[in-house]
């Protein structure tokens, strides 16, 4: 009887734990996305430790072709590299930014080789 109490109260602690992880706050997690010569890209802002995680994706892109990517934050530049897609199209960038005073505005611009920019942007509050 002692066992079935304990593996009881194990999971309902174990449900009610996943419960709470899953009832993120709403603005915790912002994504927008764009389409730049035939590619999809994608903004992703994740709230984690005291800032955000940054991630730029691209997909559908021409196999080892060469990309731009510039992430900014708040107008000023986080990161910028020259990345070559691999052999399914897909490339990305990350990066972790601590958060500021007020609202955080993050900025993504791709541009592929030879090719005009593009660029999403998204405010987290």
């Amino acid at each position: 009887m002692k066992k079935l109490i304990a593996s009881t109260a194990l999971l309902a602690t174990a449900a009610a734990g996943t419960t709470v992880l899953v009832a993120a706050p709403a603005n915790a997690d912002v994504e927008k996305r764009g389409t730049c010569a035939g590619a999809t890209f994608e903004l992703n802002v994740d709230r984690e430790r005291g800032g955000y995680d940054v991630d730029a994706d691209v997909e559908g892109a021409r196999a080892f072709s060469e990309w731009k990517v510039a992430i900014r934050h708040n107008g000023k530049l986080a990161v910028s590299r020259t990345v070559k897609a691999d052999d399914e199209g897909e490339l990305d960038l990350d990066a972790f930014r601590k958060n500021t005073r007020g609202k955080d505005t993050f900025k993504l611009t791709v541009t592929p080789a030879g090719s005009s920019a593009c660029s999403v942007k998204v405010t987290v509050a």
